[in-house]
């Protein structure tokens, strides 16, 4: 039972953490540039995420602009992309592999392969969160990069967004899913080797009862 119910915690930790990938490849607030400049009634607040860039105004217009060409974004966009999209699928794939192999569920078979259908989706998990950890992490160091240059203007000088801190919160919760489901597997497996089943250690205990029967009638 308290595996279960370690099972089913680490499997709400993994709903959060698909839901916060998927969350932050869709907004536009990787890159947060607020400039105020001399009025606020003209203050602008610019963004730029991994699809498009935004730009809002304090007036309450918001207008959007989408990142069309491919080969002219810098190679951390480029690669965050990718990643991203990975990690989303990987942690999908993740979820049906975890319902099918979670001990709360009918499914998946027998005890043995329902334990090897839990550590594939502890691995889906892992992986996920790695790859959600590369590009939110590259990201971050081009732009506290970017902000330390002083050859840089002020004007072009950015800040992490919202979405940077979401994508390590959901890297995080899926690489604390997938080592729950992993560790859950392994250590009945270890319990299994440590402590053998009880019918077996019955066996041996009766044939040694019987061959002492034997030897006191061939006494008598």
């Amino acid at each position: 039972m308290a595996s279960a119910a370690l099972q089913f915690f680490a499997f709400i930790l993994a709903l959060f953490g698909v839901f916060g990938a998927i969350t932050a490849t869709l907004l536009p607030n990787w890159k947060v540039n607020a400039d105020v400049g001399s009025n606020i009634i003209t203050a602008i607040t610019q963004m730029q995420g991994l699809w498009m860039d935004c730009t809002w105004y304090s007036t309450g217009m918001f207008s959007c602009t989408l990142k069309y060409s491919i080969l002219s974004l810098p190679v951390y966009i480029q690669a965050a992309r990718t990643t991203m999209v990975l990690s989303c699928i990987l942690s999908t794939f993740g979820i049906c592999i975890a319902t099918v192999g979670m001990k709360c569920t009918r499914l998946g078979g027998d005890h043995d392969t329902k334990s090897h259908t839990t550590f594939a989706g502890g691995v889906f998990f892992i992986l996920a969160g790695i790859f959600g950890l590369i590009p939110t992490a590259w990201y971050t160091r081009e732009i506290i990069s970017n902000f330390l240059d002083p050859t840089v203007p002020e004007s072009s000088k950015n800040e992490p967004g919202g979405a940077v801190y979401i994508g390590f919160i959901s890297a995080g919760l899926l690489l604390t899913a997938g080592a729950i489901f992993g560790t859950s597997c392994f250590t009945k497996q270890q319990r299994a080797w440590i402590y053998p089943n009880k019918t077996q250690q019955q066996f041996p205990t009766a044939q040694q009862e019987n061959n002492t029967g034997y030897n006191l009638k061939d006494y008598v």
